[in-house]
């Protein structure tokens, strides 16, 4: 049998008539939302069937991608240690196991090691495993983590003892954050409700069943959380909206004790807040787009007592704070990239660190010592890989403790980096990062990859990633663009796409297509693109806006049933995201959605090759949005152009929990891409 004799799944029609602002809606596919319904998993296992049996003329490339990616990263490894309290703490990893194990030794590290989590040994038994919390209270002596065994994000918080190595009777279910007292016997922790909403703070002592409710937040678009001060002094409950928030605070040293109001919830107000000596350090949005830091004595911490401490910019945004005894250091974003300033309280000096590339990335480490003259941080690039430096604040010098080593003989110097900007359709500049082999000529011949997030005010990072060059070594151009409703640009950037404005990330990315289009990067019929997530409403928006201008598209647990998924509050995020799409019920959020939801518009015409991911148990974008996707899709369009969904049934939104898993799902979305663009067809699998 020829792969054209293998027909597709087509799903049962049952149309689910529905009337909003008085027009008469019809979805023929609501039924996949069953998912204990036998004829939905039906469904999805058919369509992996048939995804399998149209993959073969590229799975012989996807097996020689996966080998590719083995054989450059070194898979008994050890992360770079860092030291709380008398303990260097770290993870390793070893050949042939998919999940770390986290270590730690007393004193040095040249001490006997301590087994503190074996993950392969947790995952026994379960298709997936997932670490949240990780929190070891101050003495070093207990251990609390939290564990997700199916990709739904639902968390069991359990208590270790480091000495006798015993797991403790306390177990808590739904837990989502969690921070312990300085009594090392207190832990105050966040429970999630329906629809994993977290929204209720708890205080428990180890040992007691009456765990005493401290806080319930009751307005459903708030989402709370806990945290310790930088000091350790103090424990902050922070409740906020995407647009407003507030948070109280409780000594640590007494955990007995009532929180406290540092400054009470005021529309399109968020602020976070840490601690140092006798002042809060609060970095505001208020009167202050783009933030400034401000500080107010913890005696008296009413804004009315607020002092400026690092001004507003508004070609600046602060995105947050690292405090320590002597220093503070600025993460801020200026020009899309990520500047690194150093400030000593002591002598009111201020170091920007230094980087060497023009595009790049670089955060905030693991920096849990207070009392230190070293900020530690990661730096990484298209072409640098990550690399961990510790940063003396008093020298100004840098140290490099540890590079991703690259197996192979990686040269950096054979690929190349730019930036360059693509014109909106408003006449505004959008940034788009490129990397590629060096020597590429710019004659339209070339395959490229566009990949787009734009949405939550969440920045594009450029880093490096050791199975892309199994694209960039084929000759594939990969892009980035930085449109809006990310936050690269600062929070109008963000501002500027999303509710009513939330079309300009789509055309933001048709533009960055159409220019590398006419410069000569490529040409429509090399061109693809990738999202997920948000991401994948992207592509889906964009596919059904202009299909004409890309040759295929992956579209990652695509969050495609913007109207539908909208109207259910039951739903995670839904409410809380009616701040960043809009809400249906509201006719004319309702109107202005309808003109972009991918499942809405899904029209009689030609599309792209295209592929679609999902997973069964992911609790951000349900498994059946891109299933009801699919089925229209294949109802619908008019070409016979490929059309896979690929649903992974025992993973969340972030795929298999697995290493080795996961690298086998990047190769086979790879392997789907580069046959599209003709680039190694026919490669035979490995027998």
């Amino acid at each position: 049998m020829s792969l054209n004799d293998v027909k597709p799944p087509a799903a049962k029609v049952m149309s689910n008539t529905t009337t909003l602002h008085g027009e008469v809606r019809v979805d023929n596919y609501s039924w996949l939302r069953e998912k204990t319904n036998p004829d939905v998993i039906a469904y999805l296992e058919a369509e992996n069937k048939y995804t399998e049996a149209l993959s073969k003329p590229f799975v012989g490339l996807q097996d020689k991608i996966y080998q590719e990616i083995l054989s450059r990263i070194k898979q008994t490894d050890l992360s770079v240690p860092y030291k709380l309290g008398e303990f260097w703490y770290y993870t390793r990893t070893e050949e042939g196991k998919q999940y770390s194990i986290y270590c730690r030794k007393r004193g040095s590290m040249e001490a006997a090691e301590q087994i503190v989590l074996d993950l392969n040994e947790l995952a026994k038994g379960h298709k997936f495993i997932g670490l949240g919390l990780y929190q070891v209270s101050d003495d070093g002596n207990l251990l609390a983590y939290s564990l997700d065994t199916t990709g739904f994000r639902q968390y069991k918080l359990q208590f270790k003892d480091l000495r006798s190595r015993q797991i403790l009777a306390d177990s808590i279910g739904q837990v989502n954050s969690a921070v312990w007292a300085v009594d090392n016997r207190t832990l105050f922790y966040i429970k999630e409700d329906h629809a994993k909403r977290p929204y209720r703070l708890y205080r428990h002592v180890l040992g007691g069943k009456n765990d005493e409710l401290l806080f319930e937040e009751k307005d459903e678009l708030y989402r709370i959380f806990t945290y310790r001060s930088s000091d350790k002094k103090y424990i902050f409950l922070a409740s906020a909206s995407s647009e407003t928030g507030e948070t109280q605070y409780l000594r640590s040293d007494q955990p007995a004790g009532a929180f406290k109001m540092l400054s009470t919830r005021e529309f399109d107000h968020e602020y976070e807040v840490d601690h140092r000596g006798d002042r809060f350090y609060i970095r505001t949005n208020k009167n202050a787009k783009n933030y400034r830091l401000i500080t107010a004595l913890d005696a008296d911490p009413r804004p009315e007592n607020w002092k400026e401490f690092r001004p507003h910019r508004s070609n600046v945004k602060i995105e947050s704070i690292d405090l320590f005894a002597n220093h503070i250091v600025f993460s801020e974003r200026e020009n899309g990239l990520m500047k690194l300033r150093a400030h000593d309280f002591r002598t009111g000096k201020t170091q920007e660190l230094a980087f060497p590339e023009p595009v790049y990335s670089a955060f905030s480490n693991v920096n849990p010592e207070f009392d230190t003259k070293i900020f530690r941080y990661s730096y990484q690039s298209f072409v640098t890989p990550s690399s961990i430096f510790d940063y003396d604040m008093e020298t100004g010098t840098s140290t490099l403790l540890k590079q991703t080593e690259v197996l192979g003989g990686y040269d950096p110097k054979q690929y190349q980096s730019e930036r360059i900007y693509a014109k909106a359709a408003d006449g505004t500049m959008i940034p788009i990062s490129l990397v590629y082999k060096r020597g590429m000529k710019r004659n339209g011949s070339n395959p490229l990859l566009l990949y787009g997030y734009g949405s939550y005010g969440a920045s594009s990072s450029v880093t490096f990633s050791v199975p892309r060059l199994s694209l960039l070594d084929r000759g594939v151009v990969y892009a980035i663009g930085h449109i809006r409703g990310g936050g690269d640009l600062g929070e109008e950037w963000h501002d500027n796409g999303k509710m009513l404005k939330k079309k300009n990330t789509f055309t933001d990315f048709i533009a960055c297509a159409e220019h590398l289009v006419r410069e000569k990067y490529t040409s429509k019929e090399r061109l693809a693109i990738q999202g997920g997530s948000a991401g994948g409403l992207l592509i889906g928006a964009v596919l059904n806006m202009r299909p004409d201008l890309f040759q295929a598209a992956h579209l990652g647990v695509p969050f495609v049933d913007v109207i539908n998924t909208m109207l259910d509050e039951s739903l995670p995020l839904t409410v809380g995201e009616f701040l960043e799409w809009g809400n249906p019920k509201k006719k004319e959020e309702y109107e202005y959605i309808k003109t972009y939801c991918p499942y809405t518009n899904i029209a009689a015409k030609t599309y792209p090759n295209m592929l679609v991911t999902t997973s069964l148990n992911d609790s951000q974008v349900m498994y059946w949005e891109p299933a009801k996707y699919v089925a229209k899709m294949r109802a619908t369009r008019t070409d016979h152009n490929l059309l896979l969904l690929k649903t992974n049934m025992g993973a969340g939104h972030g795929g298999a929990s697995g290493r080795y898993d996961a690298f086998k799902e990047q190769a086979f979305i790879m392997a789907f891409i580069l046959n599209q663009l003709g680039v190694e067809k026919g490669v035979q699998p490995n027998p």
